[in-house]
């Protein structure tokens, strides 16, 4: 990896998740990173390119989280600091494949960049899946009752990762795919993920 580039990333890039909401803080991109390396690691792609996507992935929540993947693809593009590593060919490439991790995007990612950064995001651990919905319901409706707060993280997983839910899975192989496995019987599992949810309000 061109250290140079890792420099600015950590310099400039990394610590403006510090500003955003409590399920996209440092820790939610270095996780995305270092999936997004581990997946890499394996396929015939520049390691250089994969970072860098994974570290802008988020960016756009400066903006807003309706639009922020496509307000991540603008910020790739737009910051010509990365014209020292890169050419607009790849350029354009990493911003495709940010603008294309969104796990609610219609359409498959476009190029092999982008199912890696979308299959990195979706890190699939059921009880950091269910703490990071109860955050953002704390931060984008903190005037849900608690009650409302358990209604909207449940309604959440079951459109996101539930058996019919709209999240897939680009690398049948990979680790994602057991886990999620796992969170379907956490969410079939009524009791128990209420526990987990008081739990985790508690520890909030």
């Amino acid at each position: 990896m061109n250290l140079e580039l890792k420099g600015y990333i950590e310099r400039e890039i990394i610590p403006r998740y510090d500003h955003f909401d409590q399920a996209h803080q440092r820790d939610h991109v270095m996780m995305v990173i270092q999936q997004s390396l581990d997946i890499a690691s394996k396929l015939d792609v520049d390691i250089d390119m994969v970072y860098t996507i994974a570290a802008y992935h988020d960016t756009g929540l400066c903006d807003g989280r309706e639009h922020h993947h496509e307000v991540s693809a603008q910020i790739i593009k737009a910051d010509s600091q990365l014209r020292r590593w890169f050419t607009e060919e790849q350029i354009l490439v990493m911003a495709d494949a940010a603008e294309d991790h969104r796990a609610s995007a219609k359409q498959a990612p476009r190029t092999i960049y982008g199912r890696i950064v979308a299959e990195a995001d979706r890190f699939i651990d059921p009880v950091t899946i269910v703490r990071r919905t109860v955050q953002y319901g704390l931060d984008h409706y903190p005037e849900l009752s608690h009650e409302e707060q358990y209604q909207r993280m449940l309604t959440h997983l079951h459109e996101k990762y539930g058996r019919n839910g709209y999240l897939k899975l680009w690398f049948p192989d990979s680790p994602n795919a057991e886990r999620l496995e796992r969170l379907h019987d956490l969410i079939d599992d009524k009791p128990k993920l209420r526990a987990l949810f008081e739990e985790t309000l508690k520890s909030i």
